[in-house]
This record gives structure tokens, sequence and C-alpha cells, in this order.
């Protein structure tokens, strides 16, 4: 696609493309959120986790990877309010759980490169998850699952910095994690997501579906603090349908870095990490810092 047909199709999609693509990479589920023992389910019990995010895009990138001209950036602040209960029961040899998300987003866009420009706040879109499944082994854990994205937050097609997407999407979760020794100091997990969309009806555009791999390498020092080198890689692995849809296909990389600790006296978790995105494709550019509180009840 040449570089004015991108920009054409762009300002055509409206709120869809932008914000979209501001955290994730075309559908509802930010990379990055999860890094070390992402793929690690709990012991059964009652959690709340909460996510806040903050990525600060520094540059729109088209589909050959390259800067878009003019000034383009902008910032989003996300806290994601997850609660997970873990029961007593076992199904396929597995602990079953359930979760729900909700979270409050504050988005400000200035894509002035593509003329677009706005700010807006509220409630994103629910997502309720009836099936977790967490396998553990001496050496190495497993998870499944599978969720749904609800069409219920704040969105207008009008409005790029709508928080809510304008569609449903339902998402599969796989995972696993590796730990190289016996006491369990040294760990590899990956954990990948895959997004079915549905259709946006207001733009009449379908986003393709999309695959998120977030992959994490800790150590867990004497004192309990796990520091590590964390990771996500996204791809759109179809082009959006509908009218006036760009055929490029959405892409993101990033590495960087995650320390964090748990308290079980507290029953109190806190993870930081910060990640750099050096490779995006038909989307913004930027950096993405996170900080995770666990509580377990």
């Amino acid at each position: 696609m040449q570089y004015k047909e991108w920009l054409a199709a762009t300002l055509a999609l409206g709120g869809c493309a932008l914000s979209t693509a501001s955290l994730a990479t075309n559908g509802h589920y930010v990379p990055g959120v999860e890094g070390l023992n992402g793929a690690i389910t709990p012991p059964p019990g009652l959690y709340y986790r909460s996510y806040l995010v903050h990525y600060d895009i520094g540059s729109l990138r088209d589909g050959r990877g390259e800067a878009v001209p003019g000034r383009n950036g902008g910032e989003v602040t996300a806290l994601a309010n997850r609660f997970v209960w873990m029961t007593d029961t076992r199904l396929l040899g597995a602990d079953y759980g359930m979760d729900a998300i909700v979270s409050i987003q504050d988005i400000s866009l200035r894509f002035d490169g593509v003329g677009a420009r706005d700010s807006k706040n509220g409630v994103g879109d629910l997502f309720l998850s009836p099936l977790i499944l967490g396998w553990h082994g001496e050496r190495w854990d497993a998870v499944f699952a599978a969720g749904q994205w609800l069409d219920t937050g704040d969105h207008a097609a009008d409005r790029p910095a709508s928080p809510g997407k304008g569609f449903d999407s339902t998402m599969l979760t796989l995972g696993g994690a590796w730990h190289f020794d016996d006491e369990r100091r040294w760990t590899f997990s990956a954990l990948s997501r895959y997004e079915i969309h549905g259709s946006q009806s207001e733009a009449g555009i379908t986003p393709g579906d999309s695959l998120v791999v977030e992959w994490g390498l800790g150590h867990r020092l004497d004192n309990g603090l796990t520091l590590g080198l964390v990771g996500y890689d996204a791809w759109q692995l179809e082009r959006d349908s509908g009218v006036a849809v760009p055929g490029d296909k959405a892409e993101q990389h990033a590495i960087g870095v995650e320390a964090g600790g748990f308290w079980p006296a507290l029953g109190l978790g806190l993870n930081a990490a910060y990640y750099h995105e050096y490779d995006n494709r038909a989307r913004p550019q930027g950096d993405l810092m996170r900080v995770t509180l666990t509580k377990a009840f």
C-alpha cells in the first residue's frame, strides 16, 4: 500500500483504527501486562490484581514500520482491576478457576500526521472468563483459559480516544513455564493470547484475528526478590474486513526488564516492568510501564 493510500485508509477507519491501536495490537488484550511467571496460576483461593499501565507513544508507524511524518504522540494510562477465583475443583487434572477484568482508561492522542487529535477517559470493555485451567508439575506449569471481551465500554466511532472498542472479542489463552532447578529459582515462562474479533457495527469493520505472546526469564534471589528479562510480540494475523480498510496488518515487538516480589505473610505481591517497543507496524510505537499489585484473600 502506498503512503497516501495508507494515510487515507487510517483516517477512514476513525475510532476503530486509532483507539484499537493505542495499547493493543488490533484488539482488546494489552501486551506487557503479564511478564515473569505469567503462565503460572495461583493455588486455590480468591485474588485481586490491579494493573497500572502507562503507554507513552513516541511515533506512529506505517505498514512498513517507518515513522509517519509529522508530530505523532500521546499517552494512555489504564488501571485494570482483575478478580480471580481458583476453586478446589479439579477438571482434566487441572485446578479450575474463573476471572473478570474491568478497566478505567485515560487516553490522549495527538496524531498530526493523520489529522487526529482526541482525549477521553472512561470505563473500558468488560472481560469475563468462566474457564481457567492450571496444571502443575515439579519442574513445569501450564495454563489454558477461554473468555469473552464484551462491548460494554464507552465508545463512539468519531472519537479515536474512546476507552471501549465497539466490538466483542473471544480470547483463548495457552501458556507454560519451565523451572530450571528444583528450588524454582530460574524460570522461563511464555503466555499466548489469541483473539477472535466481532464486528464494529458503527464503522462496518471487523478487525482481523490477533495473537500476542508474552515471555519472561526470571531469577529469584535469596531475599525473595525476582529479577528478569521480559518481552512481548504481537501480530494481526488477518487483514481487517469491511469498508475502506487498509491492507496492512499491525505488529508490536518489545523487550524490557521486570522486578517483583511476594510476601506470603501479607498475601501481597508487587511487580514493576518497563518495555521498549522496537519494531511496530501499522500502529503507534512507544514505551510501556506497568506496576502490578496482587492481593490474596
